[in-house]
């Protein structure tokens, strides 16, 4: 099944993982991100880009235990780790809630940024959480299937496309190329998601996860999740401090050792007698 969905985003940049997660856990994040926006006071940013009738909460994993469960669960992480590689990144963790009468996002790439010519082997892929069921009425994310494989779109350019809806507990997962935006809502309730980002190892977080997470929250996370915040080291040298990775240096645990370390550990074993 997961090579169904790698082959999807390979041909058409995008897939949508139907019903894979478990209704509790969505109907929890659901409750808590519908709690921090009244506790936060969250509004509306009035740009463009994020909408004035959208309340997105960034930096979600710093706000509740529940979105610890979300960057490496099974329904998704094999697909991501197929796409950008095992030693993959957290980019951003955020909610998005669109509201009746907003207007459509924007089309654009999400690597769009990132100076490096197209197409090129995907460096960011990015996931969408359905909280709520996504329609063409309500706001669903608009794709133009198969553009990952072309140069950057003209940012807010007119072009034809698709609506992905999807049921509630659905995810949808798609090549960071992709062109793509926020439906218009033009229902009378409210679409909400959660946008779950990833970047290749060697690629900077669009939110700076250390920054952002205490030591001794990332202390409680998962040895999976401390890696995915940014706590491991890509290729046994990018992220090193001193030969030692973050986990060790802040954390206190971890047995990494340095790439050139394990050339020469590995060439000692071998020429070790017996």
């Amino acid at each position: 099944m997961i090579e169904h969905h790698i082959r999807q985003i390979e041909a058409d940049g995008y897939t949508i993982v139907p019903d894979a997660i478990d209704p509790d856990l969505i109907s929890e994040l659901h409750e808590t991100v519908e709690r921090l926006e009244a506790d936060l006071g969250a509004r509306p940013a009035m740009n463009p880009f994020e909408g004035d009738r959208t309340v997105r909460i960034y930096n979600l994993l710093a706000l509740g235990p529940v979105f610890s469960r979300i960057p490496a669960h099974p329904s998704v992480i094999p697909i991501i780790d197929a796409v950008l590689g095992a030693e993959c990144l957290i980019s951003s963790l955020a909610s998005i809630a669109i509201d009746p009468g907003q207007s459509a996002q924007p089309i654009h790439a999400d690597d769009q940024i990132i100076p490096i010519a197209k197409p090129h082997a995907a460096v960011v892929c990015n996931s969408m959480w359905a909280l709520t069921d996504f329609t063409e009425e309500n706001g669903a994310t608009r794709l133009v299937p198969g553009s990952h494989l072309a140069p950057n779109p003209d940012y807010g350019g007119d072009y034809e496309t698709i609506a992905a809806e999807m049921k509630k507990g659905s995810v949808l997962i798609w090549h960071g190329s992709l062109w793509h935006g926020g439906g218009a809502n033009r229902s009378q309730g409210r679409r909400t998601g959660i946008a779950m980002n990833y970047c290749a190892g060697y690629i900077r977080q669009q939110e700076n996860q250390q920054l952002g997470l205490s030591p001794d929250l990332v202390r409680g996370f998962e040895p999976r999740l401390q890696e995915l915040v940014g706590y491991g080291v890509y290729r046994g040298l990018i992220g090193q401090i001193e030969k030692q990775s973050p986990a060790q240096r802040l954390l206190g645990a971890g047995d990494f050792t340095m790439m050139w370390d394990r050339e020469q550990l590995a060439a000692e074993r071998l020429a070790a007698p017996g």
